[in-house]
C-alpha cells in the first residue's frame, strides 16, 4: 500500500479523542506485523482505549521512536465540503479529518515500514501511537511508563505534529483545570435566601483575568509568540432558568506556560481565590483536566543535528502550540518535532495534507532507516 492508500484506511476510522478505538490500533497493528514489526497493544485504564508499539529491527538495540497519536478532534463543522470520514483529493491536496493532525504522519511512518525492514537496521526504529493525545495527552504517559518494557533506552524520539517538515526544538507546557462553585438554590424572587453560585464564579473570573494580564510582565521567553505565559478561561456553564439562584457554576481555565515555569504553579494564585470563596458559604470543587510539560531541547543536542541531516533545514527553535515531546523529554528521553502538514490546518473544516509533505515525511523516515543500516 502507498501512503496515500494508508492515509485514506487511517481517515475512514472515526478515532474521535474520548471514544474506543479499538478497531484502528487493530488494523494498525496488522499491517505493522505484516510488515515484519514486533507489535505491542498496551491497554489504558479506560478499558476502552489502548496504545500501540511497534519495532522493526534488532529489539537490542537503542534507537530512535516516531511518535504520533491515533485521535482525532470531533468533525461536527456544517463547513466540510465533504464527508471528514472519506479521504477526498483535489489537486495536490488530500482532505479528511486528521489528514494534518496526525493521521498523515502515522501514514507516512507505516508506508515506509516495508523498506526499513528491507534495510537490515543495526539499531532499531520504533513506532509509539497513542490515544486521547487531543485531549490533553491522556494516553501517552502509559506508553511512556511502560517503555522499559518494551524496549532499550532510545536514542531520542520524533513527535510527527505538523510542522512543515521543520524541526522544532521547544514548545510551552500546558494545564487546564474545571472550577467547581455549588451555593444554594431558590426562588430568583427572594435572592437573600439563596447563594447565586454564577455571581461568585463571575467575581472570581474577573479576578482570575486580571492575574491573567499579569502575565504578560513576564518573565520572557522570546523564542515564543507570545513571549510570556498566559491564561485563559475557555469554558462556563452553569444555571436551569432565569427565575432560579443557580446553585453551580463550572468555568474551565487552561494556562501555557514558558520554559522555567511549571504550568501547575500559575494555577496557584487561580486555586486560592477559589478557595476563598468556602468564607462566603460556598462549596468548590478544583478539577484537574490535563497537564503537559513543555519541551526545551538544546540546540547542539545531538537529535537537533540529526534532523537538521534528515530535513536539510535548521530547527526552530519554538512553537506556541503543545504536543507529547515534553512528556517523553520529561522521562529522560531526548525529544523533537517533525511532521508533515501545517497546524494552521488542523482542527478546522477541509483539513488537509498535500501529497508533496507525505513524500517528504516519508523520505525522512527511510534516511532515517539509512543512517542506522549496516553498509
Amino acid at each position: 500500500m502507498n501512503v496515500i492508500d494508508i492515509l485514506a484506511r487511517l481517515i475512514a476510522f472515526p478515532s474521535v479523542v474520548g471514544t474506543p478505538n479499538g478497531a484502528i490500533a487493530d488494523w494498525i497493528g496488522d499491517y505493522c506485523r505484516e510488515a515484519g514489526a514486533e507489535v505491542t497493544v498496551h491497554p489504558g485504564p479506560e478499558g476502552d482505549r489502548c496504545n500501540l508499539f511497534a519495532t522493526i529491527g534488532p529489539p537490542e538495540g537503542r534507537g530512535y521512536i516516531l511518535s504520533g497519536h491515533m485521535d482525532v478532534v470531533p468533525a461536527g463543522e456544517r463547513e466540510w465540503s465533504s464527508d471528514p470520514f472519506v479521504l477526498r483529493a483535489a489537486g495536490d491536496r488530500l482532505y479528511g479529518r486528521g489528514a494534518t493532525d496526525m493521521k498523515g504522519f502515522l501514514a507516512c511512518a507505516l508506508a515506509a515500514l516495508p523498506k526499513l525492514a528491507a534495510m537490515n537496521l543495526r539499531q532499531p526504529i520504533h513506532l509509539a501511537f497513542s490515544y486521547d493525545e487531543e485531549a490533553g495527552s491522556r494516553g501517552v504517559p502509559h506508553l511512556i511508563a511502560a517503555l522499559p518494557t518494551l524496549c532499550n533506552a532510545p536514542l531520542g524520539a520524533i513527535i510527527g505534529e505538523p510542522s512543515r517538515m521543520q524541526a522544532v526544538r521547544g514548545h510551552k507546557g500546558k494545564a487546564a483545570v474545571r472550577l467547581e462553585v455549588i451555593g444554594r438554590s431558590g426562588h430568583s424572587s427572594r435572592p437573600d435566601l439563596g447563594l447565586n453560585a454564577i455571581h461568585a464564579m463571575a467575581n472570581l473570573i474577573t479576578e482570575v483575568a486580571e492575574y491573567g494580564r499579569s502575565l504578560t510582565s513576564g518573565p520572557f521567553h522570546h523564542d515564543f509568540a507570545p513571549p510570556y505565559s498566559s491564561l485563559q478561561v475557555g469554558v462556563i456553564s452553569g444555571g436551569q432558568s432565569v427565575n432560579i439562584i443557580p446553585d453551580r457554576c463550572t468555568a474551565d481555565i487552561e494556562v501555557r506556560a514558558v520554559p522555567g515555569i511549571s504550568p501547575s504553579s500559575l494555577l496557584e494564585p487561580v486555586k486560592a481565590r477559589l478557595m476563598a470563596l468556602r468564607d462566603q458559604g460556598f462549596e468548590v470543587g478544583w478539577h484537574e483536566l490535563s497537564a503537559y510539560p513543555g519541551l526545551a531541547l538544546p540546540e547542539d543536542s545531538g537529535l537537533a543535528a540529526l534532523l537538521t541531516g534528515l530535513t536539510g533545514q535548521e530547527p526552530l527553535a519554538a512553537v506556541s502550540y503543545g504536543t507529547e515531546a515534553g512528556l517523553y523529554q520529561q522521562a529522560g528521553i531526548d525529544s523533537i518535532i517533525c511532521g508533515p502538514g501545517d497546524i494552521a490546518r488542523a482542527h478546522r473544516p477541509d483539513e488537509y495534507i498535500e501529497i508533496g509533505e507525505l513524500a517528504a515525511c516519508q523520505t525522512m523516515i527511510e534516511k532515517l532507516g539509512a543512517s542506522l543500516a549496516e553498509g
